[in-house]
């Protein structure tokens, strides 16, 4: 199979169901098949919130405005909240290799050079949230607030990759920091009006509307692992609005402008659909990015895809919903407790797939329908927990304990990953 073993594999949706199929890096249809190696996220936030606002955040828009009377909701976000976005610009040195453009392809990056992107105030300490592709390996980083010109110079408290998340902090005036609401990604429905903010091609403050055109879709960060639970919109979201607020009705954060559909033509401009990284997986994060100046994730180790009915049948599957495991990392916390990946390749609908693997049908006593819930479960989960995994092999029912465990930095390194413990 080509590319990483950990990579979101090129596949047909009729045969690994998945609730994204849109090209996203390049041109071809990607369907996630939702490796457990490349989960990201603890997605939910339980209620807490981060230890860094120690002033109340912003009000809801008419409140904060106070012209109730108002029925331009586009404009009343934009006066409230448009303070609270940040123009990013990013100094990257010269350095060898590809540069990973999440509205592209690769590009060259060897000559090094200057990368803007937006972001947005989090409390009154001067904390900004962005991608971590903005910043990622810049030797300086400057910051403009709201509609002043002064630039303050950021630094870098934490990232994580996987989740292409960065907390960055500048030292700013208090009547500079003006912090944005940030709400619940998990009550967004589709349909629901919201708005973007942000610096697209270096046009600062530009804000877009639209409207959530979907919901738990997953996408790929740059370092190849798997967001999920991603918010769709149609909002115009271009190059530069990386790192800026998805901002629903009442004027809070739900969500991380981060990627962009681009038609698969070449160009890297906006094609209607945009993707956001929930601000419930952010916010789980905050505190931990703050304390730690990274994120550990769970890692499990394999290479799988959905079984639906269609699949059980064409296949003659025990089963018609489940977890096919088509590879697993050598070393890895799977490999190490006897997890069995595929042994035979086949095309199925022009895609190539590797059979005779173990099937996943229960972790920790619950059905797995599909790859979904198998990354919902691990996204949940610590590095260093066991689980209990039901596989069939060979048409029997089988127990497994799997120690999970540390996610590598990226998917290019899976032998990187540290032994179970």
């Amino acid at each position: 199979m080509p590319g990483a073993i950990l990579a979101v594999m090129s596949e047909r949706k009729s045969f690994f169901r998945s609730p994204f199929g849109s090209a996203l890096l390049g041109g071809a249809v990607v369907a996630v098949v939702g490796l457990i190696a490349i989960a990201t996220g603890l997605v939910k936030s339980d209620g807490g919130s981060t230890t860094t606002i120690t002033q109340p955040l912003a009000a809801p828009v008419a409140a904060k405005n106070g012209d109730e009377g108002s029925t331009n909701l586009v404009n009343q976000i934009y006066k409230a909240d448009g303070d609270g976005v940040a123009f990013i610009e990013s100094q990257i040195p010269a350095e060898e290799g590809p540069a990973i453009n999440p509205f592209g392809a690769p590009e060259e990056q060897s000559g090094g050079g200057t990368a803007t992107g937006s972001g947005f105030v989090i409390d009154g300490e001067g904390h900004i949230l962005t991608n971590n592709h903005v910043i990622e390996n810049a030797d300086n980083i400057e910051v403009k607030l709201g509609e002043s010109d002064t630039e303050y110079k950021a630094e870098v408290v934490g990232t994580d990759p996987a989740s292409d998340l960065a907390l960055l902090k500048v030292d700013a005036p208090s009547k500079e920091l003006h912090p944005l609401t940030l709400g619940d990604s998990s009550e967004a429905e589709v349909g629901d009006p919201v708005v973007a903010i942000g610096n697209p091609f270096g046009l600062d403050r530009t804000v877009t509307s639209g409207i959530v055109s979907a919901l738990q879709r997953q996408i790929q960060a740059p370092n190849g692992f798997s967001i999920d639970n991603v918010i769709q919109t149609d909002a115009a979201i271009n190059p530069g609005n990386s790192g800026g607020p998805l901002i629903n009705a009442a004027g809070e954060v739900i969500g991380i402008n981060s990627q962009i559909e681009t038609g698969g033509s070449g160009s890297e401009g906006n094609v209607g659909i945009g993707f956001a990284i929930p601000i419930n997986t952010a916010k789980a994060e905050i505190a931990e990015l703050e304390a730690n100046g990274e994120v550990e994730h769970a890692y499990l180790g394999i290479e799988g895809g959905s079984i639906t009915p269609q699949l059980a049948k064409a296949l003659n599957l025990p089963v018609d919903e489940g977890v096919v495991v088509q590879s697993v990392v050598p070393n890895g916390p799977a490999d190490k407790a006897g997890i069995e990946g595929g042994d035979t390749s086949a095309t199925i609908d022009g895609a190539e797939v590797t059979l005779g693997g173990d099937i996943i049908i229960e972790i920790d006593g619950k059905k797995v329908a599909g790859m979904d819930e198998v990354i919902e479960f691990v996204n949940g989960a610590k590095p260093g927990e066991s689980v209990k995994v039901e596989i069939l092999r060979d048409g029997k029912q089988k127990s497994v304990e799997i120690t999970l465990g540390k996610r590598p930095a990226s998917v290019e390194e899976p032998s990187s990953a540290p032994p179970a413990e």
